[in-house]
């Protein structure tokens, strides 16, 4: 039966997916030869993005940005706010609904409240509103790789290392939205969520499947998950190494593109895990936080807890109705990106970051060969 399906599948969706390759590839040539133009600015613009549809951790990286330069420099980070309810340009507040700005623009500014957070599902409007500001000195693209209408001085591209982009598919039948040799209008490419003993061979072979070109830098990066936080009470704290694998049940909530490794990470805290998983951005509601319950009640062991993700929390932490004692065990997972390898690699991601902000050098034809990031 699964095998007729993945063929009905294929004859179906593999069709739309060559259309949608055309269209793309015609729509990039014409940006390549100048027909359809980017627009450049004065100021530092870093885009943070991926060839292929979520999933390859782009907030923690956004995050990660905002820790390296936020001491030195007005950052300010724009995001189209995939799923909100509001059209148009607007700043994000901490004290906004997350439906109107969408759940990790929210994330980031309940995270980072004093750096400037916006959204606006047109790019170049975003940054015609962003540049008035007196002390801006950069702009983090949140998923604009494929927004070419934005000339981004440095774009920096992630590929999951479970799903690289050399072995995905065009949309609908993969993810891809854009073909994998696009990869070389970037100027750093990171493979994500990489096991945190990844061997030197195995990143050989990955530079050698991308294909890097000698102008471009790769480096790898891991998920780092700090303590769990209760939804309700940022004082009230789990380590990890104090929760009872055998005597404790998790209930996991995410929706997330791909769950996989926050899975496999409840799993590793408790051999009695129950996934709830829901769409990518899905906003939670009465009925779903009658079922987490539900399902709650059906734990048998001594302890129970319900673990999300940090995404999620922000969705659920202003719901109506949710009972105290539900609140009570209510947690989000945190995670960071870290960089895999010797202290060198991730300075040297720190130095091309920092430099390319200082000296606010425009990259626009790195991809055609000239190397300008080596230094």
């Amino acid at each position: 039966m699964s095998g007729g399906l993945n063929i009905i599948k294929f004859l179906v969706l593999y069709p739309l997916s060559l259309i949608y390759r055309i269209i793309i590839a015609l729509r990039n040539g014409m940006y390549n030869s100048g027909i359809l133009k980017s627009k450049s600015y004065d100021f530092p613009v870093i885009c943070i993005g991926n060839l292929s549809v979520g999933g390859t951790g782009k907030t923690p990286h956004v995050e990660y940005l905002i820790r390296l330069l936020q001491d030195d420099f007005g950052i300010a980070v724009l995001s189209r706010g995939y799923k909100r309810k509001t059209r148009g340009f607007r700043f994000v507040e901490t004290s906004d609904d997350v439906r109107n700005v969408g759940d990790e623009p929210m994330q980031i500014k309940k995270k980072f409240p004093h750096i400037t957070v916006a959204v606006d599902e047109k790019r170049t409007r975003g940054m015609e509103k962003l540049s008035q500001q007196d002390d801006l000195r950069v702009v983090l693209l949140d998923d604009a790789f494929q927004h070419r209408k934005v000339n981004a001085g440095l774009n920096i591209l992630l590929s999951n290392y479970d799903r690289p982009f050399t072995k995905d598919h065009f949309l609908p039948f993969g993810t891809l939205r854009e073909h994998p040799h696009e990869h070389r209008r970037a100027h750093i490419i990171i493979i994500t969520k990489c096991p945190e003993k990844l061997k030197p061979i195995e990143k050989r072979i990955i530079d050698k499947e991308l294909k890097i070109y000698p102008f471009q830098y790769l480096f790898f990066t891991s998920l780092k998950y700090g303590n769990l936080i209760n939804i309700f009470d940022k004082n009230k704290q789990i380590p990890l190494d104090k929760i009872n694998n055998k005597n404790t049940g998790i209930i996991g909530v995410s929706a997330i593109a791909h769950n996989k490794k926050f899975k496999n990470k409840l799993k590793e805290l408790s051999e009695d895990v129950k996934m709830i998983s829901f769409l990518d951005h899905h906003y939670y509601n009465k009925k779903d936080i009658e079922r987490i319950n539900h399902h709650v009640n059906k734990l048998e062991t001594k302890e129970k807890i319900i673990v999300t993700t940090e995404k999620d929390a922000v969705k659920i932490r202003n719901l109506p109705h949710i009972p105290e004692d539900l609140k009570a065990l209510f947690y989000y997972l945190p995670i960071r990106a870290i960089f895999l390898g010797d202290e060198k690699e991730e300075d040297e991601f720190k130095h091309q970051i920092i430099r390319y902000v200082k000296t606010n050098r425009r990259y626009s034809k790195l991809y055609k060969g000239q190397d300008h990031l080596r230094s």
